[in-house]
């Protein structure tokens, strides 16, 4: 009986322990998600100012270019997967992984060879644990991505895009990343990145907006060989901010989920044990009584 108390109070001791670490990192995600959030806010306005620069350019031009243009045959397409660099972060990466999973069937399904590109190690330990070959790959930033890796990765894509499929490179590119909903809400996302569609956002212009005029210096082709990459960065980053939100959110919710079990887990084994400690003293009252009326 004394040994199944220690056991009783061991476990308890250990429950408790990783309740504290659980509530810490519920606490640390709370805290980088709103960190993600505000650096979402801030890109926000350079991402708006240079999409609406981009679309004027393609708009009031005729100008063809490389990152624009659609290509005849589509033998290679690239995907981007954005995944998490660390784990307790409940089914984040699995949901993204399972959305670049359907979009690679899907491209394969119309006959193209898919070339996966990895942002984060998780994605890079599922494709590496199946043997499957990956361009590229990056990690250490998943949790607070800079613009420095949403430029590295831009410019490697953008490298692959510009080459011809014959000699290695890749006709379109997609993304798979976790947008941020709210904090209960993270959908995976897939987007076609190149050729460029530009995107403007979901308001439509009201009737009274006037249409500016624009001029291009020195031409057009310039301002596009100047602006496109620029976008590029920007949408990859945006993507990065977005996932680190939702893993963060991810991560909030799965460790406060294992708090309030490691919560109902000690009431249920301090029960336990205030059971068999009430069963040991009974027993000894009992050997008390019995040792008296053998006394007797």
């Amino acid at each position: 009986m004394a040994g199944q108390l220690r056991e009783y109070r061991n476990r308890i001791r250990a429950v408790k322990s990783t309740q504290k670490i659980t509530r810490a990192f519920e606490l640390i995600a709370a805290a980088r998600m709103m960190k993600a959030q505000q650096r979402t806010s801030s890109s926000t306005p350079y991402a708006r100012a240079i999409t609406r620069a981009v679309s004027a350019v393609a708009t009031y031009s005729n100008e063809d270019h490389p990152l624009t243009t659609e290509k005849p045959h589509v033998e290679r397409a690239a995907m981007l997967l954005i995944t998490s660099d660390r784990g307790l972060a409940g089914a984040y990466s699995s949901n993204v992984i399972r959305a670049g999973e359907s979009l690679a069937e899907k491209l394969r399904s119309e006959g193209k060879t898919v070339v996966p590109y990895i942002a984060g190690r998780k994605g890079s330990a599922y494709y590496r644990f199946r043997r499957r070959e990956v361009a590229q790959e990056w990690g250490g930033f998943s949790d607070a991505p800079q613009f420095e890796n949403a430029r590295e990765i831009a410019q490697t894509l953008i490298e692959a895009f510009l080459t011809d499929a014959s000699e290695g490179g890749v006709d379109e590119i997609h993304i798979v990343y976790t947008r941020f909903v709210n904090m209960v809400t993270q959908e995976p996302e897939v987007v076609r990145l190149l050729p460029l569609e530009v995107v403007e956002g979901d308001e439509a212009p009201s009737p009274e907006d006037v249409l500016p005029l624009y001029e291009f210096e020195p031409n057009a082709a310039a301002v596009l060989d100047a602006l496109l990459p620029k976008y590029v960065n920007a949408r990859i980053y945006a993507a990065l901010l977005e996932s680190a939100a939702s893993e963060s959110a991810s991560r909030r919710r799965a460790m406060k989920s294992a708090t309030d079990n490691a919560e109902g887990m000690i009431k249920t084994l301090t029960r336990q044990y205030n059971r068999a400690r009430q069963a040991q003293i009974t027993n000894e009252i009992a050997e008390v009584i019995g040792g008296v009326e053998a006394m007797k």
